[in-house]
């Protein structure tokens, strides 16, 4: 080709050559003919679509490496591509092109802390994808992109916004839709490699400035969208509000029972941040208030969790009826104990090890130490409540 190429036009046709590795099937052999084990591509095209296939194996794949191909991967790349179909959908819907255009050209002005923080976000992963992709680190590339979109973009700014996109302040309403579409148009972009076909159709929607994704102007690096105390400022009301998911998540506390989540701030901007930021604990961390205490204020009985920016305490009554939560936590060690002698009897019995298969031996130790441990955690609980 390269001999061909110099003949024909006088010059060497490409410069760089990525080897990949061999997609192989989900028990790693080599797909032939003679195993059956091929995977006929169009099938899987009209099933999940192109970009999920695509995507599938751009971020399974690492160089020099091969890849196993698992259908579960293609079906989680077909959940991205509705992801994001979905949340350009709720973009537009609440998208007011008259109070946008009233707005536009006083955005940096009307912009809030969140605005700030996703922009940043975007700023800084189209550096980081661009590196990556001059790199010819796909893999890594596709990766960081689809952890921006779902986790940043989707989980976190858009349900922080949403408050602001159903409220009354045109101001605040304007710049959070402002933002929403200059960061989905970035995200496209970035996105449109891997995923060519649904970031086409969405960005022919929501804008006109070219005619096509394919020659729009790929997003650079902008010192000016750096704003490092607003990230960090997200970054400590992040943080605490995971804390107080996994502490609500770890026991079993519904979302319709609010509490009150009290904070020791490790510093004054972790404390602005978390002043600023009141309305989103009580949006996504189920608060029903906020306080700022002093360590001669810590509750008796509250569950802890800390952070960079702050100890994190929750009242236990709060979150639970005791007595209730008592008698479940005592039910589920019974449970758990039943479990325990029962795995510990078999293991124990010299016929059961000496002839079943090794197979199954291993899968009963298995249970085992995940019954021990799930016992150990449900007695620790028992024992803080009594």
């Amino acid at each position: 080709m390269i001999f061909s190429a110099i003949n024909e036009m006088g010059s060497v046709p490409f410069k760089h050559v990525l080897v990949h590795g061999i997609v192989r099937d989900s028990q790693g052999r080599k797909m032939s003919k003679s195993l059956g084990n091929g995977i006929d591509p169009l099938e899987i095209i009209d099933k999940y679509g192109a970009d999920a296939l695509r995507f599938t194996l751009v971020t399974g794949n690492s160089p020099g490496n091969d890849m196993r191909f698992y259908m579960e991967r293609v079906e989680a790349s077909r959940n991205f591509a509705n992801k994001i179909w979905n949340a350009s959908r709720f973009m537009l819907m609440n998208y007011d092109e008259e109070l946008v255009n009233r707005y536009k050209d006083e955005a940096n002005n009307i912009r809030n802390t969140v605005d700030r923080w996703i922009l940043s976000r975007i700023n800084e992963v189209a550096k980081e994808v661009t590196d990556n992709l001059n790199k010819f680190e796909l893999g890594i590339a596709a990766q960081k992109i689809y952890d921006f979109i779902w986790s940043e973009l989707c989980d976190w700014y858009i349900e922080l916004v949403k408050p602001r996109l159903y409220g009354d302040d045109e101001k605040s309403k304007a710049a959070a839709q402002i933002t929403l579409i200059e960061v989905l148009k970035d995200s496209l972009k970035l996105l449109h490699p891997f995923m060519p076909f649904i970031t086409e159709e969405i960005y022919k929607h929501i804008t006109d400035e070219t005619p096509s994704i394919t020659i729009a102007k790929w997003p650079e690096y902008r010192e000016d969208r750096n704003y490092q105390e607003d990230m960090k400022s997200m970054e400590y009301v992040i943080d605490a509000i995971r804390a107080v998911r996994n502490i609500r998540a770890e026991m079993n506390v519904p979302n319709s029972r609010r509490a009150k989540i009290m904070l020791i701030p490790s510093n004054e901007s972790a404390k602005k941040a978390f002043e600023d930021g009141a309305v989103y604990f009580e949006k996504l961390a189920f608060a029903s208030e906020v306080a700022f205490i002093e360590e001669i204020e810590i509750p008796k009985d509250a569950v802890s969790q800390v952070t960079e920016g702050a100890q994190i305490y929750l009242p236990l009554e709060d979150l639970i009826d005791k007595q209730k939560e008592v008698e479940r936590l005592t039910k589920e060690k019974e449970k758990l104990e039943k479990e325990v002698e029962r795995a510990e009897g078999k293991l124990n019995n010299p016929n059961f090890v000496a002839k079943a298969p090794q197979k199954l031996v291993d899968e009963e130790k298995e249970k085992l130490a995940k019954y021990k441990e799930m016992l150990d955690k449900v007695i620790e609980r028992l024992n803080a409540l009594k």
